[in-house]
């Protein structure tokens, strides 16, 4: 099984040379951390950065360079700083190669709820309304389950929509789907994790195909 960590350096290996990527809040955020070093990777975040860094270290920290989700973050050299009308320019101009978002639910027919629970106060849905809207190519980085041990990964989602058929592929801490016209396709186990366990654990339509490899991070 993976943890956060886990999860942020298999999604890495989806992040190709040349790639513009918009990193949500949570678990993508971590994706910066774990791209090889032999490629070049744009990282942007819509409050107005273009080549964002990994975390910095404790006490290096820079309280005027933070991503969409408010944590401190460092840039590479050559970065630039813009406005929020030019940071969704370029998210509704489809220049963003990759979106990776967190999800408390996806469905079978890749929608995705992201932001309400409710009766729980919230500011609003975000940057994340512009992104799913938008995105061609939408990984979401989420448990496979709640805490109630309830599936996340759904024939219907339950809670208020992000986005409809947007979803492609998801990477959770027992496994990576694709999303296909007849349901959750399952490519990898993470280490440790059977089939049998993953059937568990979702209640969409599972399709396996083959012998499942699992996972190399």
């Amino acid at each position: 099984m993976l943890d956060k960590i886990g999860i942020a350096k298999r999604i890495a290996k989806e992040v190709k040379d040349g790639y513009y990527v918009n990193l949500g809040i949570g678990i993508p955020t971590l994706v910066a951390n774990y791209v090889r070093d032999d490629i070049e990777v744009e990282f942007q975040s819509e409050n107005g950065v273009l080549g964002m860094g990994p975390f910095p270290f404790e006490g290096e920290e820079d309280a005027d360079l933070i991503n969409a989700g408010k944590q401190t973050i460092t840039t590479l050299p050559g970065a630039s700083f813009f406005d929020s009308s030019m940071s969704f320019s370029m998210i509704r101009g489809q220049h963003v190669h990759l979106t990776i978002l967190g999800a408390m639910e996806v469905s079978e027919e890749g929608d995705i709820a992201n932001w309400k629970i409710p009766g729980k106060m919230v500011k609003g849905m975000g940057g994340a309304m512009d992104l799913v809207a938008s995105a061609e190519n939408i990984i979401v980085a989420m448990m496979h389950t709640n805490k109630a041990g309830e599936s996340k990964l759904l024939k219907k989602c339950s809670l208020p929509l992000t986005g409809v058929g947007c979803v492609k592929k998801i990477v959770t801490n027992l496994a990576v789907l694709e999303v296909t016209p007849d349901g959750f396709k399952l490519l990898e186990r993470a280490p440790g994790i059977s089939v049998e366990d993953i059937k568990k654990a979702t209640e969409g339509t599972l399709i396996i195909e083959g012998d499942i490899p699992e996972m190399v991070l």
